[in-house]
């Protein structure tokens, strides 16, 4: 009896154990976090195509339009002048800049010249004896025959007989050698061009100067052209006389030019084209840095994007219903930082700033739609 009173109450343990832990497990209740679901803002706007203009940038350095470079083609010494001869030293037009001593050559133009004269003077006897028709007019020519100044042009020989004449008694050859020694003379001063500044100074007062060396560099301070570099694909776009917005990158001061000319030939390894720019501004200085915005041409039913918002195979994101799709375009001019796009359709909403992780299908909402923050 003993035996089968503990083995009741055994079983009778195990069956309660058994519905303890099940009530046990049951009561037990497992909680799951709730996720929240991110959803992104974006940048947008609605597209209205309309004209883009398509603009060409492009960059170079200053150089003066006029600038001429000084060579000594005579031997001598270099003169003290009224005006230094240093960089920056402004000459105005016609006043010397180079002079370079020239005693010895002008006392042998002078001998020829009075050998010229004494060879009309020699002549004059036979021609009031022979030819008193024509004797007056040259003898005003020796009259007015002075050794200080350039030698005159000898009197129109207009019969044979006196070309013979004049011409056999030497007289002609001995005064073209007189106008050429006079020409050569001239060459002993190098004036002023132009109003003009000098960049460049390679020699000294006092300075032996040599037949053919580089004295240095003069240019008019006034006018500058800007080369640039123009892609073969607009230049038929661009026209002489254009005109181009230049800007100085280091303080955005801006400057007004025009096209003045372009080179016809293509550099095979760039396949770019020359274009000159003309610009005129007191505060400009030669080699200045500059930005060219040249317009090519004006794009009909286009809009303009940042070229981060273009993707792969010519696609941009759109909002359609707070979720991103994407739709095929048709980009027709890349800038540096910027697309110019055709065949996207009016009304539709674009990203107009890129969004990091975006992908098709993706919920936004719209930056324009968010709650206004207030400060309490």
């Amino acid at each position: 009896m003993r035996k089968i009173i503990f083995t009741v109450l055994g079983i009778l343990l195990i069956v309660v154990s058994f519905f303890l832990s099940k009530v046990i497990i049951d009561s037990k209740k497992t909680f799951k976090p709730k996720s929240d679901k991110v959803v992104k803002t974006v940048f947008t706007e609605v597209v209205e195509n309309g004209t883009v203009p398509i603009i060409v940038s492009a960059n170079g350095n200053l150089t003066a339009k006029q600038r001429v470079e000084l060579y000594a083609e005579v031997q001598g010494v270099f003169k003290r002048g009224s005006k230094l001869f240093k960089e920056g030293q402004a000459f105005l037009q016609g006043e010397t800049v180079i002079s370079i001593d020239a005693n010895e050559y002008a006392a042998s133009v002078q001998s020829s010249k009075s050998n010229l004269f004494n060879q009309l003077t020699a002549v004059m006897p036979d021609l009031r004896l022979d030819y008193p028709d024509i004797y007056s007019k040259w003898q005003d020519y020796l009259t007015n025959f002075d050794m200080s100044k350039s030698t005159p042009a000898l009197p129109e020989l207009n019969t044979e007989k006196e070309k013979f004449f004049i011409s056999g008694r030497g007289i002609l050859t001995s005064y073209y050698n007189v106008k050429n020694l006079e020409q050569r003379l001239s060459k002993y001063r190098i004036a002023a061009p132009f109003s003009g500044v000098l960049t460049e100074a390679l020699v000294t007062e006092g300075t032996l100067v040599r037949s053919g060396q580089k004295l240095g560099e003069f240019i008019n301070p006034e006018i500058y052209e800007l080369e640039v570099s123009i892609s073969k694909r607009y230049t038929d776009l661009i026209k002489v006389g254009e005109s181009v917005e230049l800007t100085n990158l280091d303080d955005n001061t801006k400057y007004k030019g025009k096209v003045t000319r372009i080179n016809g030939n293509i550099d095979q390894a760039t396949q770019t084209v020359k274009a000159y720019i003309e610009v005129d501004n007191k505060n400009l200085r030669e080699g200045m840095y500059l930005e060219a915005n040249l317009d090519a041409r004006k794009e009909e039913n286009a809009i303009e994007v940042d070229r981060s918002l273009l993707l792969e195979g010519n696609k941009i994101f759109v909002v359609r219903d707070s979720v991103l799709d994407i739709i095929d375009v048709n980009p027709v001019y890349f800038s540096d930082k910027r697309v110019v796009l055709k065949d996207v359709p009016n009304g539709v909403t674009i990203m107009s700033k890129p969004l990091s992780g975006a992908y098709i299908g993706m919920a936004v909402k719209i930056y324009s739609e968010q709650p206004e923050n207030t400060k309490e």
